[in-house]
């Protein structure tokens, strides 16, 4: 749907409403533009604004579609911009990504913005405030939305930090369950923003070094100061991807020393078992040959003969209790 359309002239915004129909011929004027704004338009309703600024059908087929990665284009006299946006989503501890595509000519910019991040109501009352920066035209407003998607980019940054200082330190209290699923996951969230923030540093360095044609002269200043923002951000992005896997390798060393702890605790009790089970045997031996009764064996007619077995089988547990005792299995 169509947010907003309003043409600029001199820095300022014309009083009124203006419709799609006449965007075009609004922009014959001396130093004006248009700047439409569109939320997750269909390819029907887009149809009405390629028609009307002559869009490339390429672009036009990835500002409907989205799911593009941050870049810049030239089609003709027109730049293709895409911006990918990102917020961040305390209670799921996700990053929601959207996108902004940007096509800018001499005369007319038109916003195509995807999911609800990085709203540019904000950014266009921000920049009408600044006629003597809407002056410039087109570049302006492409400053301005790119200023407002990288600054958004450090809240983000902000929820990133503090869930992997939350998971680092889960990973050396040692207590709870094992926290690898969430590094996973922080891991895929912190890969993903490197995606959609990394590529756009090469568009950035060429609107700094007025590479880019159809922008005012004066408009790469600006564009510095959102390289520096974006240029931290990636820093930051890069230096979570190395911490995360450094926690992810302490995790599973911790988790694979808990195994062996666990499995020299079963040896030492599956020894233990064994050598009462040993010490048991011997009296259990003894006892049991001489509970079969068979009427000739001497020990059974000698006075002795009771008192010695029971002293056999004290002395013989004693010698295995001790020896197993040496040996460290008791």
């Amino acid at each position: 749907m169509i947010i907003d359309c309003a043409v600029y002239q001199e820095g300022r915004r014309r009083p009124g409403e203006l419709a799609l129909a006449d965007a075009f011929e609004a922009t014959e004027d001396d130093n004006a533009f248009v700047w439409i704004g569109l939320y997750e338009p269909d390819e029907r309703e887009f149809d009405a604004v390629a028609r009307e600024f002559n869009l490339h059908e390429l672009a036009v087929e990835d500002a409907i579609k989205a799911h593009q990665r941050p870049k810049l284009e030239v089609y003709d006299d027109t730049l293709f911009v895409v911006l990918k946006t990102a917020r961040y989503l305390e209670a799921e501890e996700t990053v929601e990504f959207g996108e902004i595509m940007l096509f800018i000519g001499p005369q007319f910019v038109v916003a195509v913005r995807h999911k609800p991040a990085s709203e540019l109501r904000g950014v266009r009352k921000e920049i009408e405030s600044r006629p003597d920066l809407l002056r410039f035209g087109p570049g302006a407003v492409l400053y301005a939305i790119l200023d407002r998607v990288v600054d958004d980019y450090l809240p983000v940054i902000e929820g990133l930090d503090q869930d992997i200082k939350e998971v680092e330190k889960q990973v050396f209290s040692q207590e709870g369950h094992n926290p690898a699923e969430r590094i996973y996951m922080l891991k895929r969230e912190v890969i993903e923003f490197h995606q959609s923030t990394a590529p756009l540093a090469e568009p950035l360095d060429r609107l700094v070094r007025g590479q880019v044609p159809l922008l005012h002269q004066d408009m790469p200043e600006y564009f510095r100061d959102v390289q520096d923002h974006l240029l931290r951000v990636v820093e930051q992005v890069n230096a979570f991807r190395d911490l995360l896997t450094s926690v992810l390798q302490a995790n599973l060393t911790q988790v694979a020393l808990r195994q062996n702890e666990v499995g020299m605790q079963q040896n030492a009790d599956v020894r233990k078992i064994s050598a009462w089970v040993a010490i048991v045997a011997v009296p259990t031996m003894i006892a049991g040959i001489y509970g079969m009764n068979f009427e000739h064996m001497p020990e059974l007619r000698w006075v002795l003969g009771y008192p010695l077995a029971l002293l056999a089988m004290a002395l013989a547990c004693a010698g295995l209790y001790r020896a197993f005792k040496r040996n460290g299995w008791l």
